[in-house]
């Protein structure tokens, strides 16, 4: 059995789909397991997204009385599941943001320090990267690769909705420059992104304590939104209902603080002049 350390979103699905064949099966784990020598155990990981042998999945539908000529849509379903994503050629595994965010439809990001990354230049990526020490040469030119492709779901289909508050003083450091600027500008035009700063007139306020991310509206409906956070040496996701409703309080409180697009666009253009 095929077992990477957590699964990511398209191997879940096939686990739910698995698990809800059962339950119309009328079967429990124990019984749906037992003619085929499965362990109670090992079926609880496939239907938590660990992906059996090709053999073993078409053992697990055809106890599930699914006749072999409606087979395709669920073989297609495992080889989705089994296929890598486009960060692996890059060096990524499935247990970053990428992977979490390229199956997600909306964005809610909270930056305190850096322009957010899917409105970088790739000046202000290499830059940016570069200070973290951490990165240099290939790891650096995968780094910038990978947010580059990133940028893509702004533009293409399936569009990303991003919405994405900063604050201002990420705005006055460098290397956040004219040309960045610019950048935030036509960003913010798009019909699918909302972008907003809080102004240093605000004086202290409770974002100053971390940035944050918050990804929702995945495929699955049952899927929950996560909040992710990032920090000098190392990274959270965080799954659970309540944190991620309290992540999302204080992003709305966020925005209720922030200057709206339009005036934060302003902002922004008198910046450059």
């Amino acid at each position: 059995m095929d077992r990477p350390t957590k699964p990511n979103y398209r191997r879940r699905q096939l686990g739910r789909t698995l698990r809800k064949l059962r339950e119309a099966a009328g079967l429990s784990q124990e019984d749906a397991g037992r003619p085929l020598r499965f362990s109670t155990s090992k079926m609880s990981r496939i239907e938590q997204g660990y992906i059996p042998g090709y053999n073993d999945f078409l053992a697990l539908l055809d106890r599930y009385g699914i006749i072999s000529s409606d087979y395709g849509e669920y073989v297609r379903m495992f080889d989705y599941a089994k296929e890598k994503g486009w960060w692996h050629a890059f060096g990524l595994s499935d247990r970053g943001f990428v992977s979490v965010e390229a199956e997600a439809s909306r964005i809610r990001s909270y930056q305190l320090g850096f322009v957010p990354g899917l409105m970088q230049t790739e000046p202000y990526m290499r830059e940016t990267f570069a200070a973290a020490r951490e990165f240099e040469g290939r790891d650096l030119e995968a780094q910038v690769q990978v947010r580059l492709h990133r940028q893509l779901r702004l533009t293409e289909e399936p569009v990303l909705e991003l919405h994405a508050i900063v604050d201002e003083s990420a705005l006055r450091r460098d290397p956040c420059n004219r040309e960045q600027l610019l950048r935030l500008l036509d960003v913010s035009a798009l019909p699918n992104v909302t972008f907003q700063v809080i102004s240093q007139a605000v004086g202290s306020h409770d974002g100053l304590y971390s940035n944050f991310i918050i990804v929702a509206g995945f495929p699955e409906r049952s899927e929950p939104d996560l909040a992710y956070l990032e920090y000098g040496f190392g990274s959270l996701q965080i799954e659970k209902e309540a944190e991620v409703r309290g992540a999302n309080l204080m992003f709305e409180h966020l925005a209720d603080l922030a200057l709206d697009d339009g005036d934060s666009r302003a902002l922004i253009e008198r910046m450059i002049t």
